[in-house]
């Protein structure tokens, strides 16, 4: 059972969100000792000229509003840091995820703290973690050349280290939710706790 779970949810709808639903399913299933929760339909600071030019500072050479300016982003860094399994319910809104979850994803893509430049190439700094995606579609399928969201999770993560990701899938619910949820339902009890 992880010790430290991040909980995100990416979809924009509070209530009737399928992604929700199975995000809460997944943290009731592995029980974790404590849960850091983010709720993405509560907005975060866009960035900035202003919120660029403080990142590209040295940290020891940051103003006090430079600091300011940094301060969400700091600590949703800090979120993902502490936490041991990351689970995010992640629609797929016009074939890829949503705006919400890639301001998410800027905020804490953060070189020198998730990740750093090498000699080879980027390196990912939050490594020894795991994420469980729980991604949902009213006609997209998961895996198909459509689905510009998934190969997208997988390979930011991917980016600043977490490569082991598992997807529990509601896909095309348009078409067939009964058998999208059935099968939703299926994966997350596979999940080793």
């Amino acid at each position: 059972m992880p010790s430290t779970l991040l909980h995100i949810d990416a979809s924009a709808r509070i209530s009737g969100s399928t992604t929700r639903s199975l995000s809460a399913q997944i943290i009731d299933h592995l029980a974790p000792d404590q849960t850091i929760r983010r709720d993405l339909a509560d907005p975060l600071a866009q960035i900035t000229e202003t919120w660029v030019n403080a990142n590209f500072t040295p940290s020891d050479q940051r103003s006090p509003a430079q600091v300011q300016t940094l301060k969400q982003s700091t600590a949703l860094v800090d979120e993902i840091q502490r936490a041991d399994t990351i689970v995010i319910g992640l629609p797929i809104y016009n074939f890829a995820a949503p705006a919400s979850f890639k301001l998410w994803i800027d905020l804490i893509a953060r070189a020198g703290l998730t990740f750093h430049y090498t000699d080879t190439g980027p390196k990912g700094l939050l490594t020894g973690k795991r994420a469980i995606i729980a991604i949902a579609s009213g006609g997209t399928t998961v895996g198909s050349d459509a689905d510009f969201a998934s190969g997208y999770v997988r390979h930011i993560l991917g980016f600043i280290g977490i490569t082991d990701v598992t997807f529990v899938v509601a896909d095309a619910m348009m078409v067939d939710a009964d058998s999208a949820l059935t099968n939703a339902a299926n994966t997350i009890k596979t999940l080793a706790a």
